[in-house]
């Protein structure tokens, strides 16, 4: 899959005349920079209990997890994790 960049009405490619009109962070109200300033960023994972890893699933079955919305991941993870305590390894 090629990654090119889409250009389009949210995601533009700023000219040099946009750029003189820009606003830096300080130019801001005092309000909106508290607002941003107060979001909270997430840090690194104290105790990483997952690893990343690539794997090759069947494309039916990404499909129906994927269908079943956000974290379908996760549930990749606990659908094997309970395979897991069912079955013995050999």
């Amino acid at each position: 899959m090629k990654n090119k960049s889409k250009i389009d009405d949210e995601n533009f490619e700023w000219s040099a005349q946009e750029f003189k009109k820009s606003k830096t962070f300080q130019d801001l109200p005092q309000s909106l920079q508290a607002k941003l300033a107060s979001r909270k960023l997430r840090g690194a994972q104290a105790l990483p209990t997952k690893i990343s890893t690539t794997i090759r699933l069947s494309s039916d079955v990404i499909e129906a997890f994927k269908a079943s919305g956000s974290g379908w991941q996760t549930r990749i993870d606990l659908a094997l994790r309970e395979w897991l305590r069912e079955h013995t390894l050999a």
